[in-house]
């Protein structure tokens, strides 16, 4: 298992969150999506789906809830 780790601009809503975890969560090859305090941690495995398609699923996720992706 891999873990691909991302800072967003200002902690996510419970409902972001929840949303997040269910539109990353559910594509094959990712086991869990951690969403907490501007930080999240998609936990994937590099088997079934890449690094690459993991950043831009999330980077996707997060601007349709209206958050902004940014380097640590």
């Amino acid at each position: 298992m891999k873990v691909a780790l991302f800072n967003v601009d200002k902690s996510l809503c419970a409902e972001c969150s929840l949303a997040l975890r269910r539109f990353i969560g559910g594509i094959d090859g990712v086991e869990s999506v951690d969403a907490e305090q501007g930080k999240i941690a998609v936990k994937f495995d590099e088997a079934v789906i890449d690094n690459d398609s993991v950043q831009k699923i999330t980077k996707d996720s997060i601007d349709r809830l209206g958050y902004k992706l940014y380097d640590s």
